[in-house]
């Protein structure tokens, strides 16, 4: 099981199976909404996902017509993010997890546009856009 939250403390969660599909996001979309150079994100089951406290922290905003991003309205951490097309799955921000993180990033997406400054300096697979094998 792994535990996690907000900066702030007002939106704890807890995730009760493994996480899936982790990759780093250097679009220019991931580096506005983290503020930094890419997001990290993985992948688990809805029903796995459990808001502990503090849901009515919680603030949604819609990125398109199917996704959706969640996170604190008092600090601003991003949490999690829904997509209409990919149902009873949810996409984690792991920065926001607290607890060792088992499993490991398999990729780089979005390498085509990522921010100029930014050095991809390990051997995981790099993308111009989503990994081939994506089903979203």
């Amino acid at each position: 099981m792994y535990t996690g939250g907000c900066y702030c403390g007002a939106v704890r969660f807890e995730i009760t199976s493994a996480i899936s599909n982790i990759i780093y996001c250097h679009c220019s979309q991931c580096r506005k909404l983290q503020g930094s150079a890419f997001a990290t994100n993985g992948v688990v089951n809805s029903e796995s996902f459990k808001i502990i406290c503090g849901e009515d922290a919680l603030t949604k905003h819609p990125l398109s017509a199917t996704q959706i991003r969640y996170f604190c309205q008092h600090c601003g951490s991003p949490i999690k993010s829904e997509n209409t097309n990919v149902p009873g799955k949810v996409r984690v921000r792991l920065g926001t997890i607290d607890s060792d993180i088992k499993e490991q990033p398999q990729a780089h997406i979005f390498v085509g546009s990522k921010a100029n400054w930014d050095h991809v300096c390990d051997n995981l697979p790099q993308y111009k856009e989503y990994e081939p094998e994506r089903s979203e």
